[in-house]
């Protein structure tokens, strides 16, 4: 199989607040997809960072007393920890607000003016009166233009999906002082879009995207690209805009860009990389996204378009996620249900998380519902019950009858030959992020594995000395069994297969060695490898939840 090389990205969380598990949905789709490569030998570079500018940074930090710089170097530090916490093993996680970040913005936008992409405009914005700044259009809020729902933002109806201006919005009022927004003009800088148009329609319709995400981007086409606004004014957390007054690059001009000045970070500390292999235009390398469907817009229009107009490589994929609902609704704080990273880690194994969105995820942009009824019960059934199990019911024997030695031969059964022949069918199902589908499969052999010791009944044939051999036979298969389940869930569960490395006594399990068996092997003595999930935990989880949202509200 010939090396690939892959560059693989996730979306820069906001340096304004902490992980939760809705964040991690898409986090721990990436890592599972990169363990995967990894596992059949591709070399992958797996890069993020923080987002780290913008207004609603700028004022989260004012509110706190402390810098905006502060305010992202400590919430870097807290993400890292939650990541790396989840095993989301990113080769480099960085920050916007940084040198390299700044000079690659300013070397895309001079390329973009060069070429005639940049266009100044007069414009009407919300104006607050009272902290004498420009609004956002997510610091406006008021009743919707179309439907006269209430209290929506001044971007988009969250009841009737419609998308305007702040200044059409009916009765608006500032989300920071609640005084009325004046209309007030700005000179602004815009990114003609228009000029990709064919670049982009080519590039949306050519497999590079999900189907219904390319489908979705292809209306926008119908009425026209508009022309993008780059520009915010002072006072912003942000990069100044060489040749400008108090203007600065809009956070989703230099947020995205966080992707080449990361892996360019990177790429100093190991000058055996080069970034050009990965980010020219005539690169060959393979470059991926992975992003919430929130964000679909600015990295499927905006982002390609402005790498096209620099003379970088645009991507070879683009993969989206949906939002995450626990027990059906969107999270929230009041029913214990708006769980951050935090708040999980100090009761369950992240892995039973990780386990369980693989259990659900599939190569569309479908929501994803944390029931936490089922979660005990599928982790409990299907880790424990399932796959823990068939190590647990055979090494026993191995331990203290056969001197941890596994037999040198294992007896003739198709099931130990069609697990190993199934290991393409389930790379494909990963490569192809197809998650739910393989985990189906694995907890079918594992069903099989353990039908097959029911059947056998090794604690029987271990009684009589005419059928020790028979019971070392097979528990020496049901330990093989074990190791090829674990060696495909591998990426799911990086840190159980690391324990199963450790208990089988071999070396970091890799794709290929789903075609070898253990033979004639001395493995270590068996230890529990996870523990049930117990009901209180999970209501504890949600305790700690509550009382959090409580204490917040009170603040």
């Amino acid at each position: 199989m010939k090396q690939r090389k892959m560059l693989v990205t996730n979306a820069l969380p906001y340096a304004n607040g902490p992980i939760h598990l809705g964040h991690l949905v898409g986090y721990i789709q990436a890592d599972i997809w990169v363990r995967f490569q990894r596992m059949r030998g591709h070399m992958v570079h797996y890069i993020c960072g923080s987002d780290a500018h913008g207004t609603p940074i700028m004022i989260k930090a004012e509110q706190l007393g402390m810098s905006p710089e502060q305010l992202v170097s400590d919430m870097r530090q807290q993400h890292q920890q939650d990541f790396a916490a989840f095993h989301i093993a990113f080769d480099n996680f960085y920050t916007t607000h940084s040198p390299e970040n700044k000079q690659l913005a300013e070397r895309i936008y001079q390329a973009l003016l060069q070429r005639g992409d940049i266009e100044r405009k007069i414009i009407l914005q919300a104006f607050d009166p009272v902290k004498n700044m420009f609004l956002p259009d997510r610091y406006v809020k008021g009743t919707c233009p179309k439907c006269d729902a209430l209290d929506q933002y001044g971007d988009s109806c969250e009841v009737c999906g419609g998308t305007y201006s702040p200044t059409e919005l009916k009765n608006p009022v500032s989300v920071l002082s609640g005084a009325t927004p004046i209309e007030k003009e700005s000179e602004h800088l815009f990114f003609k879009l228009s000029h990709y148009q064919d670049f982009l329609r080519e590039w949306i319709t050519q497999g590079h995207l999900q189907p219904e995400v390319a489908n979705k981007l292809l209306e926008w086409f119908d009425a026209g690209l508009q022309d993008w606004d780059i520009s915010r004014d002072a006072p912003y957390f942000g990069f100044p805009i060489p040749g400008e007054v108090d203007k600065y690059f809009y956070v989703w001009l230099d947020a995205p860009i966080g992707y080449l000045a990361s892996f360019l970070n990177y790429c100093q500390q190991h000058p055996e990389i080069r970034f050009d292999d990965y980010w020219l235009e005539q690169s060959t390398t393979e470059l991926y996204h992975f992003i919430g469907k929130d964000i679909v817009y600015f990295h499927c229009l905006f982002f390609p378009a402005t790498l096209k107009g620099a003379g970088f490589k645009v991507p070879t994929g683009v993969y989206a996620n949906g939002y995450l609902t626990v027990n059906g609704k969107k999270m929230s704080k009041s029913r214990g249900t708006f769980i951050r990273a935090q708040d999980y880690l100090q009761h369950l194994d992240p892995e039973f998380l990780r386990y369980y969105f693989a259990a659900k995820l599939n190569h569309r942009v479908d929501d994803l519902d944390l029931n936490l009824e089922d979660f005990v019960q599928r982790n409990n059934a299907d880790l424990i019950g399932k796959v823990i199990n068939i190590a647990s019911r055979c090494a026993g024997f191995i331990n203290k009858r056969f001197d941890n030695r596994l037999a040198p031969s294992l007896p003739s059964h198709p099931l130990l030959k069609s697990m190993s022949d199934a290991s393409e069918e389930i790379a494909q199902l990963y490569e192809q992020r197809q998650y739910s589908h393989l985990i189906r499969l694995l907890m079918e052999f594992a069903d099989k594995a353990n039908q097959y010791i029911a059947e056998q009944q090794p604690w029987v044939l271990i009684k009589n000395p005419e059928t020790e051999e028979q019971a070392y036979q097979v528990c020496s298969l049901g330990l093989n069994l074990f190791r090829l389940i674990i060696l495909y869930l591998k990426p799911v569960l990086p840190n159980l297969a690391m324990k199963v490395e450790d208990f089988l006594n071999i070396a970091p399990l890799q794709w290929s060695d789903s075609q070898t068996y253990l033979l004639n092997h001395t493995i270590k003595t068996f230890m529990p490898l996870m523990q049930r999930i117990e009901t209180e935990k999970i209501t504890a989880m949600q305790d700690s939840t509550e009382h959090e949202g409580v204490r917040q509200v009170m603040e």
